[in-house]
């Protein structure tokens, strides 16, 4: 930790140092220039300030001023209508005017988008980019920043997969899905692929989703699935900031397990035996015991949730930010610190602490240098500590244990103050909190970068070189305590039967893991030039990356990425390019191709026929086309376009000797053929605001062709072997997405509303499939992907019709194979080949998909003197989720009765029944992947609301502040589902059951200064 942290304080202080230097240079001037707008005509009357002073001058009726400065000031040029624009003190000439820009829509100060390597104004841009800023994200003691990002983005489906401390995942997914392989987009952070969910969200100055090809071709084979683009905070360009952040709060499980009773229990598993033709497990007079609760250890009924899971957990945040600089030096530094701890309850004792527990310690110091007029450099140092600590036996274990675990299994601790247990249950919940020691992960994390842009303009005005280089750094050490314990099953009196093996608290063997470096360079040139109504824009750059590991061959991938873009009178414009990109997966010779695409885009509103009407302000329509690549295809090994060979295999005996000689085995026969896939994407859409722009509207329709999917080679088995796959698959994607937002001031009100809606379906074109299959079990024509079910997913369901009622019903039907005996109360099926048995050939190809057709979010805004709120709603429609795993959860030796087991068919409540009747053996034809087990998981949640309150201008004064607002948040509050009552979270079934943490509400209160 020390050592780490005095790498960051040291790369910090060579910045500041050099900040140093040249804010030394202080020398008085007298600064003489002149403004021009574009037409090289005077503007008189614009405003010139020294950067962080509120003195300045204006300028004459030709445009000239006169200004006294230090060497080391920077001027700042306003004039209303126009762009604002910064200069340093010494590079202004008499001689050379400086030039104002007009402010045309989508064109002004705060609209710039940040492209790879670039920025252009909103205008200018013709890909499909959508961009969320910082101040529109909510401040909340959130540990991974995806969620934040849930409903506000068009075209970006976030779906959450977990709810641990430190472990708060997601998966991402750009506008659709046409890969059978990950879908997962490429995230850059300034430019260079790092993650960004670990980051402090005010480390942030926004995240932009990049979806089509003339957005993602600068990547070549590397962003078929889309690019999140995060870009960090810079100094302030007008003055210095100091902000402080403060959040604390709780946060309390949605859905959780409600066990039955230890009665309820075993009645139920005396039923189930019942069913299979057993004898009760338990007696009557246990039965009785259980119900009346007569003896705690004799006829114990424990809810261990509610004996080892708190009703609510504490979580914090804190964040501090510098911000500011001069005319040579501008600086951002932030450092934060957020704690959230686990929902276990029991686990401390003197010697460790075995809660789930989360904290993490960011910081980020970003320094822009201006060496000299020509010569400009940044140096960022980024990153973070964060200690993950949690049970020994792991939080899954532990979770099974607590969710699972009948309540009449063992009572927790013995008469004799041991840990109870049994034979068949032998993991005390109480025991692994305090008797088997913790796990404590310390993951390090050192991010830098450099860049350097040197202007050319002796060699050709506009023209500069830039480099980037990265290095970074991430580690694991993992440490804790550990012990074991024995558990006892009371046989009555003084008399234990014992199970297990104790041993001692000792420290356990520390270990350094998972020690990455990556490095990436970037080095080219751009060319930036304006001839009257023409503007050029060019950039060309060589990258080179390596990722290296210890316990792996290195990653690299290179290529040459190139862009070009021309506009004309600020309304008609065009970017095209091409990139030139390779990956080591594919064999030498064939691991490169080109990328292009182009893109086009027109400001229809400037056209005389739109000019001058009082609805439509602006209208941009645009358009793109073009290849993207995807090179982690995920062959089943490492260099898959080689064969290869491994010890170790199985074993034989030669000649008289008794010790078997290793074997060596060829690992599946090669493809040198491997290849990447291809991605043809198209995108149309527009941008318009209307009504003095106050309604904008976006809209776009895009579809996507990707060939060139890894699919089975259907090879005929005769050769003995299994065959690497081949590129043989087809599939695309195709919808449509708006963005719409309208805000309004009236006197002290303001108000303002947002939505956006993505709908995107995709379809398996060409796929190699088994010989012989039904046309009705094809994958073709119908989504990627398919219903999560454990660690897959399932596309092929059995069609169900209800559950058989009678012996004479079931005579009547078809046979049914999956279970030895079919009974009243299991599960019937549609017998689709018409053959008279249900078998493996009824299972139906179907649309259903945990991935939704539709993903959408809508919120507002609303401000009131000092009050202020804002709500964001997000919704998901046309997915489907599966309950198989729920209510069909446990083991033989739980019975598999759990809560949803009071639902079951009897024959007295045919009628009320939800699910299949109980049963311990022969269990097969109620768990097949049917329709039966799956439900609609379309839901419309409440995510987030805030509501705060700013303190009054002369109160401010008096403090010395410039902003103290204070404010109440929630987030994940409510949910609209059609579950019917099932009480499941939609979003994630299993959250609170099996081994699963539960979905997470978070309730905060939170504090802004800025001074």
């Amino acid at each position: 930790m020390k050592r780490f942290l005095t790498r960051y304080i040291l790369l910090s202080l060579i910045g500041i140092g050099l900040s140093q230097i040249v804010w030394a240079q202080s020398e008085q001037l007298n600064v003489k220039g002149k403004l021009v707008d574009q037409d090289g005509k005077p503007i008189v009357g614009a405003t010139i300030l020294v950067q962080e002073k509120t003195s300045g001058v204006t300028t004459n009726a030709d445009g000239k001023f006169s200004i006294e400065v230090s060497g080391n000031d920077r001027l700042v040029f306003k004039m209303q209508g126009y762009n604002t624009q910064y200069k340093a003190a010494l590079d202004i000439k008499e001689t050379e005017p400086i030039v104002l820009i007009k402010s045309l829509i989508d064109a002004g100060d705060n609209d710039d988008v940040y492209i790879p390597f670039g920025v252009r104004k909103k205008r200018e841009v013709t890909a499909t980019i959508t961009t969320v800023n910082n101040s529109e994200l909510p401040q909340l003691p959130l540990s991974t920043l995806n969620n934040a990002l849930t409903g506000r983005l068009s075209g970006l489906h976030i779906q959450q997969t977990g709810n641990r401390p430190g472990t708060d995942d997601a998966s991402f997914l750009v506008r659709g899905r046409s890969s059978n392989n990950s879908a997962s987009p490429l995230v850059l952070v300034d430019g260079v692929a790092r993650e960004f969910v670990d980051m402090d969200l005010n480390e942030i100055e926004s995240i932009s989703v990049l979806k089509d090809a003339a957005s993602l071709s600068w990547y070549g084979m590397y962003a078929a699935n889309g690019v999140i683009y995060v870009v960090t905070k810079r100094g302030s360009a007008s003055s210095t900031k100091v902000t402080f952040d403060a959040q604390g709060g709780v946060q309390t499980p949605i859905t959780m397990a409600n066990p039955l009773n230890a009665y309820a229990y075993a009645y139920l598993y005396n039923e189930a035996r019942q069913n299979d033709g057993q004898a009760p497990q338990y007696t009557q007079n246990q039965l009785i015991g259980y119900y009346t609760k007569s003896d705690p250890y004799l006829y114990p009924d424990v809810d261990y949730p509610s004996e080892f899971m708190k009703k609510a957990s504490p979580v914090q945040r804190y964040v501090a930010t510098v911000s500011g600089g001069n005319a040579f030096a501008r600086y951002f530094t932030s450092v934060s610190f957020y704690d959230q701890d686990g929902l276990y309850k029991g686990g401390e004792t003197p010697e460790y602490n075995s809660n789930t527990n989360f904290r993490r310690y960011n910081f980020r110091t970003n320094l822009d240098l201006h060496i000299n007029k020509n010569l400009d450099v940044t140096l960022d140092v980024g990153g973070r500590v964060a200690n993950l600590r949690y049970p020994r036996d792991g939080n899954t274990s532990f979770l099974n244990a607590i969710f699972n675990t009948p309540a009449n299994a063992f009572p927790i601790t013995n008469p004799n103050g041991t840990y109870g247990g049994s034979s068949l249950f032998r993991t005390n919940p109480l025991a692994m909190l305090q008797a088997k020691g913790n796990i404590t992960d310390v993951y390090r994390t050192l991010l830098a970068t450099m860049t350097a842009r040197q202007k050319l303009d002796g060699i050709l005005e506009g023209l500069s070189a830039n480099i980037a280089y990265t290095y970074d750094m991430t580690g694991l050490y993992t440490s804790g305590f550990t012990q074991n314990y024995m558990v006892y099953e009371w046989q009555g009196g003084t008399s234990y039967q014992g199970f297990g093996t104790e041993t001692p608290l000792n420290y356990a063997a520390s270990t350094f893991a998972d020690n990455l470096r990556n490095n990436e360079f970037w080095g080219g040139f751009d060319y930036d030039r304006t001839f009257n109504n023409h503007s050029f824009k060019f950039s060309t750059r060589f990258q080179r990356a390596v990722s290296a590991s210890a316990s792996r061959l290195d990653n690299k991938k290179e290529g040459f990425a190139n862009r070009l873009s021309y506009g004309y009178k600020q309304r008609y414009f065009i970017d095209a390019n091409a990139t030139y990109s390779g990956s080591q997966n594919f064999m030498p010779g064939k691991r490169f191709g080109w990328f292009p695409a182009i893109a086009a885009g027109w400001i229809a509103s400037e056209e005389s026929f739109l000019k001058g009407n009082k609805v439509i302000d602006y209208l941009k329509i645009r358009g793109s086309y073009g290849l993207v690549g995807y090179e982690a295809i995920g062959a089943s090994r490492r260099f898959a376009f080689n064969n290869y060979f491994t010890r170790g295999g199985s074993q034989y005996f030669f000649g008289t000797g008794y010790s078997a000689v290793p074997s060596t085995d060829q690992l599946d026969l090669a493809n040198p053929n491997l290849t990447w896939e291809r991605a043809i994407k198209s995108s149309v859409g527009f941008d318009a605001q209307f009504f003095k722009q106050s309604l904008s509207l976006t809209a776009d329709i895009f579809r996507e062709n990707r060939t060139k999917l890894l699919t089975t080679d259907l090879s005929p088995s005769i050769i003995g072997q299994a065959l690497v796959n081949i590129n043989a698959g087809e599939a695309q994607y195709q919808g449509f997405e708006t963005n719409l937002n309208y805000s309004k001031t009236i006197n002290n009100f303001a108000f303002g509303l947002y939505g956006n809606y993505t709908y995107a379906k995709s379809k398996v074109i060409r796929l190699n499939e088994e010989a012989g299959l039904p046309a009705y079990q094809t994958q073709i024509g119908y989504p990627i992907g398919g219903v999560v079910s454990g660690t897959g997913t399932v596309r092929r369901f059995l069609v169900s019709q209800g559950l058989f009622q009678s012996e004479e019903e079931i005579a009547a039907a078809p046979v049914q194979r999956f279970a030895g005996n079919v009974k009243p109360g299991d599960i019937r099926y549609k017998d689709i080949n018409n053959d008279g048995v249900i078998d493996n050939l009824d299972f139906v190809s179907t649309d259903y998909s945990d991935i939704p057709t539709s993903y959408y979010g809508f919120g507002g805004s609303a401000k009131y003197k000092g009050f202020d709120v804002n709500f964001l709603f997000q919704g998901v429609a046309g997915r489907t989720i599966q309950i198989n795993n729920l209510v069909n959860a446990g083991t033989s030796n739980t019975g598999y009765i759990n809560q949803f087991s009071a639902y079951r068919w009897t024959p007295a409540g045919a009628d009320e029944a939800l699910y299949p009747r109980l049963t311990i053996t022969d269990r097969a034809n109620n768990t097949q992947n049917s329709d039966f087990w799956l439900r609609n998981g379309d839901f419309l949640r409440l995510k987030h609301v805030e509501l705060g309150y700013s303190l009054p201008a002369a109160t401010l004064k008096k403090l010395k502040v410039s902003q103290c607002r204070f404010f109440v948040s929630g987030y994940n509050l409510l949910t609209f589902d059609k579950l019917n009552g099932l009480p499941i979270d939609p979003e994630i079934p299993e959250a609170g059951y099996n081994s699963s943490y539960p979905a997470l509400a978070t309730f905060a209160l939170g504090l802004n200064l800025k001074f």
